[in-house]
């Protein structure tokens, strides 16, 4: 079986780079790897402890960066190396502050996982979410180094839970510990035998909740709003904005509309603008004073602050691949909307469960919510309440991954 995979390997890398002379992300993935192994040998020349943190891409970062974090204040003199798999995750952050070194991580090859954990020799190794290599993960239980997997999530769908899944499952052995979000994920582990996972929960709750802890100020939007309350809506997409903007040319009550899209070239930013009925405005060209229904942002890094000035946010992606972030907006005690794809996602099935959350499927059901919440302060506050107390329920797992990773001698 791993020799089966070991060519799947051989054979997805073979692949990349073919594409990567008429693909971008491709051509990303095959220079990144470029003289890796030549970074990989400096940094084992240098002194220190070294954890080795690994993210598959930005989603999975944004929830190994607490722990890393923690972890540094914790312990300044340990190193932090940080990989990525994909280009969508090390271009962003490569030059995050919060690691000592970032790299890609070496196609997961036997002789790479060799070099790698054998030049290296972390103390720990930690693997974000749904990161599962084998080679690497067989390396370093090999030579008994402590090998974690946080933020996990377990569903019986999955490889491992079924009768063709033995090398996942002889994977998720090679774990010292699984710290998994939910007691769904324990009970599915135990069933195939592996006992070694606690329930800690998703540190994006603890990151979310810095993050609203520094939230920053933005005067262009407090001009904007002048007082009147908001619909924050981050992370749109077109389904999305189709039903808001079609609620928003109709509404004549005092709430205002912030749109963040997920996107933001050119011929999106048009596109919202054309189907706006009502004065609509750029983020990047607002003037002070200047007269507008709708605030389009149309910049990266401003949406988790931009919460903070919303009493109602709803979340994009719903009518897709699945929902954006919804904790980033519940954090701030407000009720968070979004469409019907979000089963997958246990914080929005939660914070649903718990009346801090509301999914739409229809213009019409997106009308009678947003006229309710808009028109009653009480049902809004309440729902906000919930939400924000869900958020708060869910603290502490940096916390717990930390004290295991932290130097014990």
């Amino acid at each position: 079986m791993a020799v089966m995979y070991d060519l799947g390997i051989a054979a997805y890398t073979a692949g990349i780079r073919l594409a990567a002379p008429f693909h971008a992300k491709a051509r990303l993935w095959v220079r990144g790897r470029k003289g890796v192994r030549g970074k990989i040998r400096e940094i084992a020349a240098e002194k220190g402890r070294l954890v080795w943190f690994h993210a598959a891409s930005l989603g999975e970062f944004e929830q190994g960066r607490p722990v890393m974090e923690a972890l540094k204040r914790q312990e300044p003199e340990t190193r932090i190396l940080l990989t990525f798999f994909s280009p969508s995750g090390y271009e962003v952050r490569k030059n995050y502050s919060g690691a000592d070194y970032i790299l890609y991580l070496p196609a997961d090859t036997p002789s790479n996982a060799r070099f790698f954990v054998q030049t290296l020799q972390p103390a720990a190794a930690v693997f974000i979410k749904y990161e599962f290599w084998y080679n690497y993960l067989n390396e370093l239980h090999r030579r008994c180094i402590p090998t974690y997997l946080i933020s996990a999530i377990f569903r019986k769908e999955q490889p491992f839970f079924k009768s063709w899944g033995g090398l996942h499952r002889r994977m998720l052995g090679y774990f010292t510990r699984l710290f998994v979000q939910d007691s769904g994920s324990v009970r599915l582990l135990a069933s195939i035998g592996v006992q070694q996972a606690e329930q800690t929960g998703d540190t994006r709750f603890d990151r979310v909740k810095q993050i609203a802890a520094d939230a920053l100020r933005i005067e262009q939007v407090e001009q904007f709003l002048n007082g009147a309350p908001a619909l924050v809506c981050g992370s749109t997409w077109g389904p999305d904005e189709e039903l808001l903007l079609a609620y928003m040319n109709d509404y004549s009550g005092p709430y205002k509309l912030i749109i963040a899209p997920h996107e933001i070239h050119e011929s999106r930013l048009r596109s919202i603008l054309d189907k706006c009925r009502k004065p609509a405005v750029r983020f990047s060209r607002y003037i002070a004073g200047e007269n507008a229904d709708v605030l389009i942002i149309d910049c990266i890094g401003l949406l988790s602050s931009v919460y903070r000035y919303g009493k109602i946010a709803y979340i994009g992606g719903g009518f897709g691949a699945g929902i954006h972030n919804t904790p980033e907006a519940a954090v701030y005690g407000i009720p968070v909307l979004f469409g019907p794809k979000f089963g997958k996602f246990r914080e929005a099935v939660e914070l649903k469960e718990r009346g801090g959350a509301f999914s739409i499927r229809t213009a019409g059901e997106l009308k009678e919510l947003l006229d309710t919440l808009t028109a009653s302060d009480p049902i809004r506050e309440a729902a906000g309440r919930r939400a924000g107390e869900y958020v708060n329920s869910q603290l502490g797992a940096t916390a717990v991954i930390v004290r295991a990773l932290a130097r014990h001698d």
